[in-house]
């Protein structure tokens, strides 16, 4: 048996099937992003700070391993499996929830938490958002934040998988 207790932060992961019970210990107003957040950059963190700041609680949705190889970026994503990549997430300060979704997209769990505020990167237009209709519709709000920083994972990766011919 371990001496040493789970890391605090760990309790912020939320199994998809408790999410609705764990959103009633959030304050609101809440905002709810996802994605896959592989290798985490400065632009992620950037981004999931401007995204919790748009509320009282910041809730982000990882797509499963399954998932992330279905979006197409390239036959060994994730470099990191979701259990490492949620607990990456969890322990951000900006961060209050971490749950996770198997589908293409997290409508579902969009659904179920009923945000206050649906938030995308710079890279999506509001209007092609999933879920966006459904949160402006029960009088929330979407956003598409502009990228600070321009970088990404798959940029990073392809900098490393360079520097090794």
């Amino acid at each position: 048996m371990s001496q040493y207790a789970p890391a605090a932060f760990e309790s912020k992961l939320c199994p998809p099937e408790q999410l609705a019970e764990r959103l009633q210990q959030l304050a609101r107003p809440l905002v709810f992003t996802n994605g896959c957040f592989d290798i985490l950059h400065r632009g992620h963190v950037t981004y999931l700070a401007q995204a919790r700041a748009l509320g009282a609680s910041l809730v982000v949705a990882l797509n499963t391993d399954a998932s992330v190889r279905r979006q197409g970026k390239g036959d060994d994503r994730p470099i990191n499996p979701l259990a490492h990549r949620a607990a990456v997430m969890a322990a951000l300060e900006s961060v209050s929830l971490v749950t996770w979704f198997d589908s293409d997209t997290p409508h579902a769990l969009i659904l179920t938490a009923r945000p206050d505020v649906l938030v995308k990167g710079g890279d999506w237009p509001v209007d092609k958002i999933v879920g966006s209709s459904e949160v402006l519709a029960w009088g929330g709000s979407v956003h598409s934040i502009p990228f600070l920083f321009q970088t990404s994972t798959t940029q990073t990766l392809e900098r490393i998988r360079a520097a090794g011919h």
